[in-house]
């Protein structure tokens, strides 16, 4: 098998629908299978895949695992040299899948790879970051991004040339492609033997940031290439949720990250303000303010 398609989905049928309609019709001289892994949807997301696509290989869990722990359960049970995570809320172009695995096999360095993004108007979705410092995320936890537009240009990589491929700190987990042999590379056997692919710890968010700093860690490659491009609609399965509670989920996330990779006083500073950068949240959604991009 060459490639394994993962999408994890909670609550987003009609564009889990729609993105497995634009996978099925993709123009490819290879194989491939796809995963949907249901994370305890109410909005009909499972009977739309048995009903509409037999061919899928759906996992249905029974309460929502998060991002990182529904892949790995498809992980493990994937085949293809290489593993593309793909959120529900994309939309692939008849050569996407194509261009991207051309790219890895002329690539053999890349141990992870992304695309081009682009919204429904064909403008470009800037999603190379560096790896986070505790500053641009102290910046984050108290929204001073809304006063100061360029105090996040380090970090969101400002002046990035998204017409160029280059090797990156990390990309989007919207459409993250992984080599499979880069798993018994950068990961323990003891990782290996539980199929912890991806860290656990993180529910939402920073899954992909932790994978990229784990490559880079070892000695592998991370790379950005506009030779694919992808639909982007954008945090569909946020929007089904308060404000409130998905700054929860990205300072457990930013908390566990820092915890695992920084010193614990830059942990501890970020851990100390975030009560006022939830009281912060409170305020911005009671105004009906939209909250900068996290990441």
């Amino acid at each position: 098998m060459d490639l394994s398609i993962i999408i994890v989905s909670w609550n987003t049928k009609d564009k889990l629908k729609n993105n497995l309609n634009y996978l099925f019709k993709s123009e490819t001289d290879f194989s491939f299978e796809v995963f949907v892994v249901d994370n305890n949807s109410t909005d009909g997301s499972r009977e739309m895949v048995e009903n509409n696509f037999s061919q899928v290989k759906l996992i249905a869990n029974m309460e929502n695992f998060g991002f990182a722990r529904a892949n790995n359960q498809a992980i493990k049970n994937s085949s293809g040299d290489f593993i593309l995570l793909l959120n529900p809320d994309m939309q692939i172009f008849p050569d996407t899948l194509d261009n991207m695995i051309l790219w890895m096999k002329r690539n053999n360095k890349a141990g992870v790879a992304g695309c081009s993004l682009v919204d429904e108007n064909d403008d470009i979705i800037k999603h190379a970051r560096s790896f986070p410092r505790v500053s641009d995320q102290l910046a984050i936890v108290l929204k001073l991004p809304h006063v100061f537009p360029g105090i996040l240009d380090r970090y969101i990589v400002a002046d990035f040339d998204y017409g160029k491929e280059s090797q990156v700190d990390s990309i989007r987990g919207g459409f993250f492609m992984i080599r499979r042999s880069l798993f018994e590379r950068i990961l323990s056997k003891e990782r290996l033997e539980k199929g912890k692919f991806l860290d656990e710890r993180y529910f939402l968010w920073f899954e992909e940031v932790d994978f990229c700093k784990t490559v880079k860690e070892k000695g592998g490659e991370v790379w950005y290439t506009p030779s694919a491009r992808c639909i982007d609609f954008v945090g569909q399965s946020f929007k089904q949720l308060p404000r409130y509670s998905t700054q929860k989920y990205f300072r457990n996330s930013q908390l566990a990250y820092f915890k695992k990779w920084h010193p614990f006083w830059q942990y501890f500073l970020l851990k100390v303000f975030w009560p006022i950068g939830m009281f912060l949240t409170w305020i911005f959604s009671s105004l009906g303010m939209e909250s900068k991009k996290n990441t």
